[in-house]
């Protein structure tokens, strides 16, 4: 029984140090996360730089699978390319090994009156929990909760290191042991390495743990060399497996140059040794010299250090091979006609102003697209999920894919007509840039909203809710309204119909009045408790969703009258305020025709 408790007494050690890396991770990135991803947005070309990016990185946050995650997922959103991110993952490679100089400060060995007394572990990781307590309980404010989080971390992360190397000592003849048949057994070393890296998924909890062997009985070179090759091959496995999961081609191309590099790198430490033992330059000394904590540490970050110098000029080469393993996936033409469109924002066109803009013209015309089939199949939803929940499912992923890329859209193009600004000299040019600016906003907001009610409505069928009959029935006539006047204000916008864009403002008001009276027809069912109360509130937040869809459409159909009549540019609500208390016998016909249609509908679902 004695060996079982030194077995759970080093495990609750491994789980004070993982818990501790996760939290200290967890504070750093809370506090510099914003940051981490604007740096890495702005990664070039430059592999050298990249690489110093994913570095650094990976050192404040304490992690490379975190770093490589979240470099997978701007490849996935087109911030960052395939190729731009491997000098990130190079980096963050080398960046993990600053974890186990952290460590080696359980080595310090010095009196009361030596300054590196306060650096020991035994002494720093009270004061790091003292601290982060105060911070977190005392102070409270957003910046003293994420330091004093890293604090608590940081001092968890040594009180786990301290039970383990406590319970390793109790367990040194059984230790040695197994590493002495490591040293005549590199593949069985290289093996344990990786296959315990891999079930515990961090490289810096394995190396954790042979510093505090180390620190405690001692390793030697021979014997825990493989081992530590081996755990670099396991951390790259356990990020592959992380990304893997739903990546497009190319972010699986990114995790693949992470395997294939750590594949050459342990190849080469491997062939390097074996070249230098063989040619004597390891002599029998050094090749078994005992370790302490700062030993292994020093091991790691040169296994992880020189073969990134030497393999980081080849990066293109790496690029390569991961392009010939992972072939591109068919693209929807729906995606490759939206990339197409984000190429042809060409800055060269800037010295001729009218071009560009008409360049930016054709993107915010396929947004108009883009946020209008996203409704449509948002609309499609409430139809069919009672009825094919696969297929409510597939449209419901695909409204979120075609949602990100129509942001992307919108940054492009905001993007575009601002570097345009410099280059704008005439009225005409910049009436046209202002309102395609307020265009593009609006679409990007009806595309937000078409994905709102898409997942109101995948929030019910994950609940198991629905909507009672009479509710399902008025909706319908909602959804159509909206559905019109989003066609109405497209097709306006895209033909340049100003007699369309006045019809979009009194079919505005209507779907207004329509949407209010529905609350309240649908409050009086709730009172009655004819309505499951769930599916009530997201009821309520289509009706808030298609109201506030409207109110895009005229925005828009009114920024389009002001780009033609003086008067209503940048006088907009005044605009709608007089045009609702005048006698405007257009706007009132058009408002009687809609709610006749619309209520009468209504009536005849009744």
């Amino acid at each position: 029984m004695d060996i079982f408790y030194r077995i759970v007494s080093l495990l609750g050690g491994l789980s004070l140090f993982l818990y501790g890396m996760r939290i200290m991770g967890d504070g750093l990135k809370s506090g510099s996360g914003g940051a981490m991803r604007v740096a890495l947005e702005k990664v070039t070309g430059n592999r050298f730089i990249g690489f110093l990016f994913g570095l650094l990185v990976t050192c404040a946050i304490q992690s490379s699978t975190a770093t490589i995650v979240l470099t997978v997922g701007l490849v996935g959103a087109g911030y960052l390319s395939f190729r731009q991110s491997i000098g990130i993952v190079l980096g963050a490679n080398v960046g993990t090994a600053i974890t186990a100089q952290i460590i080696r400060l359980m080595d310090l060995n010095a009196g009361s009156g030596s300054i590196l007394y306060f650096f020991k572990s035994d002494n720093l990781a009270p004061l790091a929990l003292v601290i982060g307590l105060v911070l977190i309980m005392f102070v409270k404010t957003r910046s003293s909760d994420n330091t004093g989080t890293i604090f608590m971390g940081f001092g968890i992360l040594f009180v786990g290191l301290m039970n383990m190397s406590n319970a390793v000592s109790t367990m040194s003849d059984s230790l040695s042991r197994l590493l002495v048949s490591f040293e005549n057994n590199y593949f069985l070393g290289f093996l344990a390495g990786a296959a315990v890296t891999g079930i515990i998924q961090s490289s810096s909890a394995v190396i954790g743990i042979l510093q505090s062997i180390a620190s405690s009985v001692g390793v030697t070179f021979c014997g825990v060399f493989a081992v530590i090759v081996g755990v670099n091959i396991g951390d790259c496995l356990t990020t592959y497996l992380v990304c893997r999961i739903g990546a497009k081609s190319e972010q699986i191309r990114t995790c693949m140059v992470h395997i294939i590099y750590n594949i050459l790198a342990a190849s080469m430490v491997f062939i390097v040794i074996a070249i230098l033992r063989g040619t004597g330059v390891i002599s029998n000394d050094l090749w078994n010299m005992t370790l302490n904590s700062g030993g292994v540490a020093n091991l790691h970050g040169l296994f992880r250090l020189i073969p990134a110098v030497v393999l980081l000029p080849f990066s293109n080469t790496f690029a390569k091979i991961a392009e010939r393993i992972v072939k591109d996936a068919p693209q929807d033409q729906e995606d490759s006609d939206i990339e197409q469109n984000l190429r042809e924002l060409d800055p060269h066109l800037f010295d001729n102003p009218g071009v560009a803009l008409a360049q930016a013209e054709h993107l915010i015309r396929h947004m108009a697209d883009v946020s209008q089939k996203n409704y449509r199949k948002a609309i499609e939803m409430l139809e069919i999920r009672d009825t094919d929940e696969k297929a409510c499912e597939k449209i419901f992923n695909r409204i979120h894919e075609r949602e990100q890329l129509l942001d992307r859209m919108a940054d492009a193009s905001n993007e575009y007509l601002v570097a345009l600004s410099p280059h704008i000299h005439l009225d005409r040019d910049l009436r046209d840039q202002n309102f395609q600016i307020k265009a593009l906003g609006c679409f990007e907001r009806i595309g937000d909203l078409a994905v709102n009610i898409a997942d109101n409505l995948h929030t019910i069928g994950e609940a198991d809710k629905s909507f009672s009959l009479p509710a399902h029935r008025e909706l319908r006539v909602a959804v159509t309204a909206a559905g019109d006047i989003l066609d109405l204000t497209v097709m306006a916008y895209k033909e340049n119909d100003l007699a369309a864009a006045r019809r979009v403002e009194p079919l505005e008001e209507v779907i207004d009045e329509l949407v209010e009276y529905l609350r309240q027809l649908h409050v009086k069912r709730m009172t009655k408790k004819q309505c499951d109360v769930f599916a009530g509130i997201e009821y309520q937040n289509i009706l808030l969703h298609l109201e506030r869809l409207s109110d895009q459409c005229s925005d828009l159909a009114v920024y389009m009258l002001g780009r033609k009549d003086d008067s209503i540019n940048g006088n907009e609500h005044q605009y709608i305020h007089n045009l609702h208390h005048s006698n405007n016998q257009e706007y009132l016909d058009a408002f009687n025709t809609n709610y006749s249609k619309y209520f009468d509908a209504l009536n005849e679902q009744s």
